[in-house]
Order: C-alpha cells, then sequence, then structure tokens
C-alpha cells in the first residue's frame, strides 16, 4: 500500500532575504482559516512571482498502514491548524498529532485506537482535522473519532480527564437508533462555540434499511463533557418539518446526516449545516414528501440547538445530492448594498441572507416536470 504523507514546504532562505524581513507568524486556528470558513489567510510573503523559488523544508509521514487484519487508513485529508509555531493534525487512523512547525518535529502524539473497530465496508479511517480551544492557560484539541470526543492537552497529548469519561464523551449514548457502534462515523472537524464543542456525524451510504440511524447534531460543554443539546435532522411528530414524512415515514427512515463541515458566525451566535440525502439514497417510495431536513442549508441557535431557518434545495432527493462542503459566511454587493450571506455548493451555488432563508439577489425556482411538495416555513 502506497504510503501517505503530509509535506510543508515554506521559502528558501535566499528568497526571504531577497524579500527583506519575513511577516510575523499568521496563525490558521481554524480548519476553514476562520469559523466562518473563508479559507483565506493573510499571508502575503509567497506570491504568484516567487512560488516556484520554494524549497522544501521538512518532510512528516504518519506512517500508517494495513494491519494483519485488513484494517487500512483511508486518504489522508487533515487540514493541519497552525497556532503558536504548532501544527495540529489529525491522521487516517484518527491519531492527534502535533509537530513543530519549524522543523516538522513530532511533539507529541494522542492515539485513539480507532483501528480497533476493525475493517468492513462500513468502517473508513479518513478525517478531515481537529479543532482549538484556549482559556487563560488552558488550551484542548478536541478530535471526533467514530463514536466518541476526546479532549486532548494541546500542551501535553494527554487526555483531559476531567472531560466526560476520563477523556472523552460518548456520541452515540442516548441517541435514537445509534445502538450499533459501527453505525457512527466522524469524518470532519469539531465546531466550537464559547463553551461548547458541536460535532455532526457520518452514517455509512450502505447502511440501508427500516430504522436506520438518523442524523444528529451535538453540542458538549468543553469543560465537563456534557452533552447540552442535540438537534436531529429528521424531525419527529410536534416538531417542524415532521408532516414533511407522510405516512409516519420519519420512524423508520435514517441518514440526511451532517458529514461535511459547518461553519459558525460567532458574532451572531449562528450555526450552519450542510445536510446530506435520507436513506435510501436512490429510493424514496418509503418516504413520501419533501422530507426535511435532507439536502438542507440548516441554520440553528448556536447555543441552544434551536432551528433558525432552513433552505431545502432538493425536495424528496432521489440523487444523492448531499450538500458536501462547508458552508461559506460572506459579505456580498446586491444593487449597491453589502449584505451578510451564507453560501454553499449541492447542486448549484445557493446563495441565502446569513440571518434568514430567504435568497440574496438569487432566484429560486422549481425545475420542470420536478417532484416537489413545497417548501415547509
Amino acid at each position: 500500500m502506497k504510503a501517505l504523507c503530509a509535506i510543508a514546504i515554506v521559502s528558501s532562505a535566499a528568497l526571504l532575504s531577497a524579500q527583506g524581513q519575513p511577516q510575523a507568524m499568521i496563525e490558521w486556528p481554524y480548519a476553514g482559516s476562520e469559523p466562518s470558513q473563508t479559507k483565506y489567510s493573510a499571508a502575503a510573503d509567497i506570491t504568484p512571482s516567487n512560488v516556484n523559488q520554494l524549497a522544501l523544508a521538512w518532510q512528516w509521514r504518519p506512517n500508517e498502514r494495513a494491519l494483519s487484519d485488513g484494517t487500512q487508513p483511508g486518504n489522508f485529508q487533515g487540514t493541519p491548524l497552525m497556532i503558536d509555531d504548532v501544527l495540529y493534525l489529525s491522521t487516517s487512523f484518527n491519531r492527534v498529532v502535533a509537530l513543530n512547525a519549524e522543523t516538522g518535529a513530532e511533539l507529541w502524539a494522542f492515539d485513539p485506537k480507532a483501528y480497533l473497530d476493525g475493517p468492513g465496508i462500513n468502517l473508513y479511517y479518513q478525517h478531515r482535522g481537529v479543532a482549538f480551544w484556549r482559556e487563560g492557560n488552558e488550551s484542548r484539541i478536541f478530535m471526533n473519532s467514530h463514536d466518541r470526543l476526546f479532549s486532548v492537552d494541546a500542551r501535553t497529548g494527554q487526555l483531559v480527564t476531567s472531560f466526560g469519561q476520563n477523556g472523552y464523551a460518548m456520541l452515540r449514548e442516548a441517541l435514537k437508533n445509534h445502538e450499533n457502534k459501527i453505525e457512527m462515523r466522524q469524518s470532519s472537524p469539531p465546531v466550537i462555540y464559547k463553551n461548547l464543542v458541536i460535532v455532526g456525524s457520518s452514517i455509512p451510504d450502505r447502511l440501508q434499511y427500516k430504522g436506520d440511524p438518523p442524523g444528529a447534531v451535538q453540542a458538549f460543554d468543553v469543560r465537563t463533557g456534557k452533552r447540552v443539546w442535540v438537534f436531529y435532522t429528521i424531525p419527529e411528530p410536534g416538531e417542524f418539518g415532521a408532516e414533511t414524512w407522510q405516512n409516519d415515514s420519519w420512524a423508520i427512515t435514517g441518514h440526511a446526516n451532517v458529514w461535511g463541515a459547518m461553519a459558525l458566525d460567532d458574532t451572531r451566535g449562528l450555526l450552519y449545516l450542510p445536510t446530506s440525502t435520507p436513506s435510501s439514497d436512490y429510493y424514496g417510495g418509503r418516504r413520501p414528501g419533501a422530507n426535511l431536513f435532507a439536502e438542507t442549508l440548516l441554520c440553528l441557535d448556536a447555543a441552544t440547538g434551536k432551528r433558525q431557518w432552513h433552505f431545502q434545495a432538493v425536495h424528496h432527493g432521489l440523487w444523492d445530492y448531499d450538500f458536501p462542503a462547508a458552508p461559506n459566511l460572506v459579505t456580498i454587493a446586491v444593487d449597491g448594498r453589502r449584505i451578510d450571506a451564507g453560501t454553499s455548493v449541492e447542486t448549484g451555488v445557493h446563495v441565502c441572507l446569513r440571518s434568514s432563508d430567504r435568497p440574496a439577489g438569487v432566484a429560486n425556482r422549481r425545475a420542470p416536470g420536478g417532484y416537489d411538495h413545497g417548501r415547509a416555513r
């Protein structure tokens, strides 16, 4: 099996000296640069005119290979954080590693031993990043691995034993239809909002049966590991959107989970979720109706988990049109006015006002001949 590696490159000393003094350190404290998923950095030392002069400074390899029982790591997909000259990253086997950003030297590694879950078509080993929390002299790395959420001391790599069960919180505990360990995966980084750490879930597409697990977004106290709120992406009777699951199909349908990265407007306290297709991806005979909140850009109150608004891009999805990427929170100009908006990519580019589901200068039209039960408000 081909080894996977993480490589960092920096400009050569000759290049930097030609430019004068290098910039002050610019950090990358979130997987998307900012909670709003801007993917933007103000770093300016590397430019189109000098990028061809970059030289390899160091290389680090996770050295994760297939085990004797057939368990094997997936693709290396982690985006490192860079804080105080330290890189923090997750590996395919869900380890958390801290590296010296200047030299690539490994400072510590935490291994949750996710690989002990073994091989199987529903078990995949890949992860896209971690979350960092700091208050005073305390700093922690949060890693969501399969059905557990770990709190790791950012300085030592040791578990914070005051969090949850001696360092981790169980993500499946008391959740609807989540009795089986292999039915919950984690692939995207947690989100930190004040004293909360928030996670979605990844439910394997091959799990398709009556009563399979619905998507759940959960928030936990960063210090205690106690669950503060949970939001199910398939509503139950009495909840907003339940009427969009005709014939009580909410009771037997799962998925519509949030496996992609989430975005946060920390000023407004709003959390933006990209949801996926309900089961079965390509057959909807058991779930007539529009099927909220599947294939939806969904906005929650980050402190309480209460729905604020939603924009469902596909009603009664039959083509596996997951929202695969984190929403981007941007400020755009429409008719000369500056508008705070949220954008997301799915069947197209969807642009909504950040505080409501109203399209920001973009029309929403029904596709000719399409299946449409109407969008619930």
